[in-house]
């Protein structure tokens, strides 16, 4: 549970400082099962998720405040909007990625949804945290960059993704995120988050591809600060169980 007298965002820097790593689990709001919600709610409680990312690329569905409600009913972990446009803003989360997508040149992705959401954001008591959001090639084509029509940077040009994200921290952000996308077939390479986190002083946020426990460790000892499983653990809720086991079977 988090302390109440101080924002997610200074806690996820307090985090950092002290080397404590940080886990979150998205959930897309388009694939929630209602009729196993209390399940899903329960694996979340079980793992060792510190956050709840809700969002996605593309999300249809008009239940967004009713699942946050529903999650906060039985979870105290910080809710967290990543949302893909301004139509995912929910007043009922704790707080909010402010994304801007600085590895496109989209305008739309970098300021256009950004300015339509600001009045929305206004009216609510939603933490807001400016998040630089860097796209990186996962060996497949994925939703977010069908959605936002940009093009995922050369996951071997590690000087033009660490440019991007010293651009990113002196533009204001306060947080990094590398993402190869949802159901990447490759996760971000080791080898640029550990340049990424060494050369920049915000929090490293890392996703996309990661499918058990080795890739959240390796990702963790290469510098990221958050790791954010989505499509692995909502494949099978018992993921980290599982994962576990595994790891338990091969040492053996």
């Amino acid at each position: 549970m988090r302390n109440k007298d101080s924002t997610i965002y200074d806690q996820m820097r307090q985090a950092k400082s002290e080397k404590r790593k940080l886990l979150a689990i998205l959930l897309d709001p388009d694939k929630i099962v209602w009729e196993n919600l209390d399940n899903l709610i329960s694996k979340i409680n079980e793992s060792p998720a510190t956050h709840v990312f809700i969002g996605g690329s593309l999300v249809e569905t008009n239940r967004i405040d009713e699942l946050i409600i529903r999650l906060k009913q039985k979870s105290n972990l910080p809710m967290v909007l990543f949302p893909g446009n301004p139509s995912q803003i929910s007043k009922e989360a704790d707080a909010i990625l402010f994304l801007s997508l600085i590895s496109g040149r989209n305008s739309d992705y970098l300021i256009g949804h950004q300015v339509k959401a600001a009045p929305i954001l206004k009216q609510t008591q939603l933490e807001i945290i400016s998040t630089g959001y860097i796209l990186v090639d996962g060996g497949n084509e994925t939703a977010v960059e069908r959605v936002s029509q940009t093009k995922p940077l050369d996951r071997n040009n590690l000087d033009l993704v660490l440019a991007t994200a010293e651009a990113g921290e002196m533009l204001g952000n306060k947080l990094i995120y590398l993402e190869a996308g949802s159901g990447a077939k490759q996760s971000v390479p080791l080898e640029m988050i550990d340049l990424v986190s060494k050369k920049t002083e915000i929090p490293l946020i890392v996703g996309g591809g990661i499918v058990d426990l080795l890739g959240i460790k390796n990702a963790y000892d290469s510098g990221a600060d958050v790791v954010v499983i989505g499509t692995a653990f909502e494949r099978d809720f018992d993921f980290f169980e599982a994962a576990k086991q595994h790891l338990i079977e091969n040492k053996q």
